[in-house]
């Protein structure tokens, strides 16, 4: 019989060996040769440094896909970026290797596939494994991520997060240059970029929607003597439904060209990545929950909980017909995520396996 992992004592291993976006070369490595160990089919997706593991049953069925995340957060500390797991994806390949061990040897019918994706962070690795062909076959797509302790309680495990539909929209400002002394022969673009705060301030939607529109970055250059031409601002943007990002981004660019154009400027805007919300398959979800009562306790099962964005979701978007699930693993997690200081309770992180085993073998055992 192959070794049990211990998702544990691989977070502990991995954590130290953070690295960024797709140069995850290292990580992928580790990765690979626990798979290996197993005697699992497993290889590198083209040149990504994802990692896709395969287990094929004996007889005919779905197939379905587990997904980690791999990369890091990048820090800078004395004037160097280093690289820092603050998001928990340690503690999410470790969970699925552990997995992937509960399961070598035990996949009866159908197929299964175990991902390993990295930039997640960069909400760009699963559009790239979308181009790779992963999810092409795919029925079935499972996820996980731990969640803080705003979210869940240690010890509590949730069968969906509401992720979030995000945009970063960047616009850029064009006003007229003049001289500081004589402000009136120019077009003030800083007035135009805060006349757009408070427009998109002023948009209405439905009440019970949920969504945030949250101006997060600026940036003018030039002498400080001077009526600015031109400003860029970014916007982060989430929406808890893609009906209402689409209606929300509507009115944002509405609302910042006629911002604009109060005060005599114009406004570029170019809304860059915008990805989906998180849309669960109701049947999925409430097998879900069975398996969190059937391997943790009843206990352990708690109400949906959210935050945040993932790329998972764009497996859904390009392949509609995939089956989609999500679980959040409550480790207590502190003071959040993406916090340089972020630590939890790993010796919590076996649960998350025990649920996906016993979901997987629901499916194809």
């Amino acid at each position: 019989m192959p070794e049990i992992y211990n998702s544990t004592e691989l977070r502990r291993e991995l954590h130290p060996m953070a690295e960024l976006g797709f140069d995850v070369a290292r990580t992928a490595d580790f990765v690979l040769a626990k798979l290996r160990a197993l005697g699992i089919e497993a290889s590198r997706i083209g040149d990504t440094n994802g990692v896709l593991a395969v287990i094929r049953g004996r007889e005919p069925g779905p197939v379905l896909l587990l997904r980690s995340d791999m990369d890091a957060l990048p820090f800078t500390e004395d004037g160097r970026t280093v690289a820092v797991h603050a998001c928990g994806h340690d503690a999410h390949m470790a969970m699925m290797l552990e997995t992937a061990s509960r399961l070598a040897g035990r996949i009866r019918r159908g197929t299964l596939k175990i991902l390993f994706q990295p930039a997640e962070e960069l909400l760009t690795g699963a559009l790239r494994m979308i181009r790779e062909g992963v999810v092409d076959d795919v029925d079935i797509a499972l996820g996980a991520h731990i969640r803080p302790i705003q979210d869940l309680p240690p010890g509590k495990v949730c069968a969906g997060v509401t992720y979030n539909a995000f945009a970063f929209p960047v616009v850029r400002f064009l006003g007229r240059i003049a001289h500081g002394s004589r402000p009136q022969l120019g077009v003030n673009a800083i007035e135009a970029a805060a006349a757009a705060v408070f427009a998109v301030n002023a948009i209405h939607l439905t009440p019970d929607s949920h969504w945030t529109v949250v101006p997060s970055r600026i940036r003018v250059e030039g002498p400080m003597n001077v009526v600015p031409p031109l400003c860029t601002m970014q916007f982060d943007i989430r929406a808890r439904e893609n009906a209402v990002m689409k209606e929300l981004l509507d009115k944002f660019e509405r609302a910042v060209q006629g911002a604009a154009s109060s005060v005599g400027a114009k406004a570029e805007v170019e809304l860059g990545s915008v990805g989906p919300a998180a849309e669960y398959d109701p049947e999925i979800h409430a097998e879900l929950e069975d398996c969190i009562r059937s391997a943790l306790g009843p206990e352990a099962l708690a109400p949906d909980c959210g935050g945040g964005s993932e790329d998972f979701f764009f497996f859904k978007s390009h392949k509609p017909s995939i089956r989609t699930g999500y679980l959040g693993i409550g480790v207590g997690a502190v003071p959040g995520l993406h916090d340089r200081n972020m630590h939890f309770d790993d010796t919590l992180l076996p649960m998350g396996p025990r649920v996906m085993t016993a979901f997987v073998l629901r499916h194809l055992g």
